[in-house]
């Protein structure tokens, strides 16, 4: 045995989500609804783990509107399941929340490729987190997420590393307490969910936990930008079928206008959902809602408030 090997496994056998759930030690002799019954009754363990966290992921969220107020980008990095959390975020604040392509985006160790192929081999590296993040341009002003379930994945601890050299923001999230992954972040997230169901399967309680995390992430950080008014997503790109009848109904039910009002006005604002709404409630053309609104910062309810 490599001494590589005799190191990795005295690493593993240390951490709480590598460890054996003795809720689940006879899951194999269950019908299916024993099965599922118990990977339910383990999943319920997530949302308290995630609880104990919230100082710690506000923390975060105030990292990450800094940085982003400072023009800079909001960036995953990750290795398998960890880094699939991650893109699946990134891609979804484009349509939800009107943002550019690049000010929330994912890197993942083996490249796209590796979301739907397993490249394992990819996340041994440290040099290779460091790499992929100067690939592209890693700068002082963006703030960087790590994701580890283990918390000693050498890809995401390289990447931090680096972030940190450079005087980026960096941000850990694992499932184990004083992982080695906290000593290269300025906020560290780590909800520990326990053992999985399937002993190191950390694509499921530890996998759950990590979405929980980063949705909460960046939807806060995003209301906290002025991406909503009250609960409504109003800067959502109106990009298709469904998103565009979801934003006509939210200018029906925000100013009460029948439909074809609603239609008309975002026809008016260029299909911007927030642009129509101050027109609509301030009885201004396009021009002077995106002044009123830029001049808010993009917050309709500031730019109300000043009418």
């Amino acid at each position: 045995m490599s001494d590589t090997n005799k190191t990795l496994i005295k690493q593993l056998k240390g951490l709480v989500s590598e460890s054996q759930n003795p809720a689940s030690l006879e899951i194999d002799l269950l019908d299916s609804l024993g099965i599922v019954s118990i990977i339910n009754a383990q999943d319920h363990l997530v949302s308290q783990a995630i609880t104990n966290e919230l100082p710690h992921i506000a923390k975060a969220v105030d990292l990450i509107v800094e940085r982003l107020n400072q023009k800079g980008r909001l960036i995953y990095i990750g290795a398998g399941t960890s880094g699939r959390m991650g893109i699946l975020d990134a891609v979804e604040c484009v349509p939800t929340f009107g943002v550019d392509e690049q000010l929330v985006t994912a890197v993942m160790a083996g490249g796209e490729s590796a979301m739907f192929r397993a490249k394992e081999g990819a996340e041994d590296k440290a040099e290779f987190g460091h790499e992929d993040l100067q690939a592209i341009n890693l700068s002082s002003n963006d703030v960087v997420v790590g994701i580890a379930a283990s918390g000693r994945t050498p890809y995401v601890i390289g990447a931090l590393a680096y972030a940190q050299e450079i005087g980026a923001g960096s941000i850990a999230v694992s499932c184990n307490q004083e992982a080695e992954i906290t000593r290269h972040a300025e906020v560290s997230i780590a909800p520990v969910v326990g053992p999985e169901v399937i002993t190191g399967s950390t694509r499921m309680k530890a996998g759950t936990a990590q979405k929980l995390v980063l949705n909460m992430l960046s939807t806060a950080s995003m209301i906290r930008l002025g991406k909503t008014f009250h609960n409504y997503m109003v800067d959502v790109k109106t990009t298709n079928e469904k998103l565009l009848a979801r934003g006509t109904r939210m200018v029906m039910e925000i100013t009460g206008v029948t439909q074809a009002e609603a239609e008309q006005a975002l026809i008016e604002a260029e299909q911007s959902v927030k642009t129509a709404l101050y027109m609509i409630l301030s009885g201004v053309d396009k021009n002077q809602a995106d002044i009123a609104l830029t001049e808010a910062g993009g917050f309709l309810r500031k730019a109300l408030n000043k009418d």
